[in-house]
């Protein structure tokens, strides 16, 4: 008999208007477990926490926290029950410090104020107990996103909480931040808590979690043991679909070379690299974290100054133009960060998708109908907004990701340098992605792209280029590559043993 759940929920419905965003849904979360919630954006992820954590009130359905019926009507309810949220956006107050923040709102015993000392002596107990060392009179501001992070999760600590929901706790993370995380995690479970875990990674989701929750369309899929499934079922559960069919057929027979870096190099990329892109190509980089793939990136869209070597694009010689000018000239450039450095959140989709076709024919110029243009690539790439007045802020991380990839259609780029292309979108829309990036390629350009996930450029790229310490290392084709053959090639440890 499995012991009785920590929270269960069984019926869970809710709509707005119309639209019913969750039915009929269940869900299980017994002590000590690490609890997957997977699903596709517009899956009822983000409606299911959200009832959970006292956002929303359900229509239908019971919520039972160790065996007892709840019914939230705030926040703070779910909050004084032991249920804290760990939201993508934090609710700290940068001008405060850490132990300010952790007891913003919080009253002592009988409802008196805490005093200073007492706040002190109560963060570094909350802060030890996740084994961090941070100082508690530290500005939150002054902290990096992994440290702030770690201050959400010890307002749960300092709750008490038995259920913490984490909603894609990684996103704005380094790798090392990321292991920190999860052994904060896995000590949270060790300690008979509850986590529910929402993450598009799917390496992260079989790397931390116990149990893995399906939904689609608002309902409930199945419940299986992560060690008892795998990545293609999980997907095939969310999208209907199996792993093979996300990715579209590689390109029979790459054209002539339209980008050529010869001994290029730059302050920030010290070594020579050569690589060639021919016309109806992806290339991957593959490497560990941190190797040189965002140099290269900066150095070949002209972030980085050349400090020697050659770049040539279709022909001409464009190693000494700036950024804008080899803009011009037709390369194309998707950050990493879509929200720091890839959209104006101010704007709307269509000044958005417009910015770098305008650019492109100089100051105070305008492209001719290129309000139908942006509409015909909102209804090519599949965004989901009513019109191309909808404000950018407001999209999903996946529409996000379509309205940066929009910017290049439209300016009518040649090369395309792609960041993390699906980096925070789910399923669904990275399948939208790769069709599209595919048929930019297939249209006669290029593009370079680097992944963190070795699984999609395997399957996205027809060649792929390994970086390690600056230098490229290795050049096998996708097909038929395997992620252990190119571990072998980024990690260092092997060349020196083989030497």
């Amino acid at each position: 008999m499995a012991a009785t759940p920590l929270i269960q929920v069984e019926g869970l419905s809710k709509s707005f208007g119309p639209v019913k965003a969750l039915r009929d849904m269940q869900l299980v979360g017994h002590a000590g477990k690490v609890h997957a919630v997977m699903g596709e954006n517009g899956a009822g992820k983000s409606t299911l926490m959200k009832l959970l954590s006292g956002v929303f009130r359900p229509d239908a359905g019971t919520i039972r926290l160790r065996g007892e019926t709840v019914q939230f009507n705030h926040p703070s309810d779910a909050h004084h029950a032991g249920i804290s949220t760990i939201f993508q956006e934090f609710s700290l107050l940068p001008n405060l410090s850490v132990a300010e923040n952790l007891f913003l709102g919080r009253t002592g015993e009988n409802g008196r104020a805490v005093g200073r000392g007492e706040m002190k002596a109560r963060t570094v107990a909350a802060l030890a107990a996740l084994d961090l060392r941070i100082d508690p009179d530290r500005r939150v501001g002054a902290l990096s996103v992994g440290q702030q992070q770690m201050i959400e999760i010890a307002k749960g600590v300092l709750a008490d909480a038995s259920v913490f929901i984490f909603d894609e706790p990684t996103a704005a993370l380094a790798s090392h931040e990321v292991e920190t995380l999860f052994a904060l995690i896995r000590r949270l479970a060790g300690e008979g808590k509850v986590i529910f875990y929402i993450s598009h990674r799917l390496s992260e989701i079989f790397a931390i979690c116990d149990d893995i929750t399906i939904m689609k369309d608002g309902a409930f899929v199945r419940c299986v043991p992560a060690a008892e499934t795998n990545v293609d079922e999980v997907i095939q559960g969310m999208v209907g679909r199996p792993i093979e069919e996300l990715f579209e057929p590689r390109a029979a027979q790459p054209g002539s070379v339209l980008l050529s870096a010869k001994d290029l190099r730059g302050e920030a990329s010290p070594h020579p690299l050569s690589l060639e892109i021919r016309e109806g190509e992806i290339v991957g980089i593959a490497g560990l974290e941190g190797q040189g793939q965002q140099e290269l990136m900066r150095l070949l869209a002209g972030f980085d100054k050349a400090d020697g070597g050659s770049l040539v694009l279709g022909g001409d010689a464009i190693e000494g133009h700036s950024a804008r000018r080899r803009m011009a000239a037709g390369i194309g450039f998707v950050p990493e960060s879509r929200k720091d450095d890839g959209l104006f959140l101010s704007l709307d989709i269509g000044a958005n998708m417009a910015t770098a076709a305008i650019a492109r024919r100089g100051i105070l110029s305008w492209v001719p109908g290129i309000r139908q243009q942006v509409g015909g690539i909102m209804k090519d790439l599949a965004v989901k907004a009513p019109n191309a007045r909808t404000a950018v802020v407001d999209l999903s991380g996946g529409n996000q990701q379509k309205v940066v990839l929009g910017r290049w259609l439209l300016a009518g780029a040649r090369i395309l340098l792609c960041e993390e292309p699906t980096r925070g979108v789910d399923v669904g829309a990275k399948r939208e992605i790769y069709r599209q990036l595919r048929q930019f390629a297939a249209g006669g350009h290029g593009i370079l792209v680097t992944s963190r996930e070795l699984p999609e450029l395997i399957g996205l790229c027809d060649r792929l280029l390994v970086i390690r310490d600056g230098r490229i290392v290795a050049e096998v084709p996708a097909e038929g590559a395997t992620e252990s053959e190119l571990l072998r090639a980024a990690l260092p440890a092997v060349e020196s043993q083989a030497a």
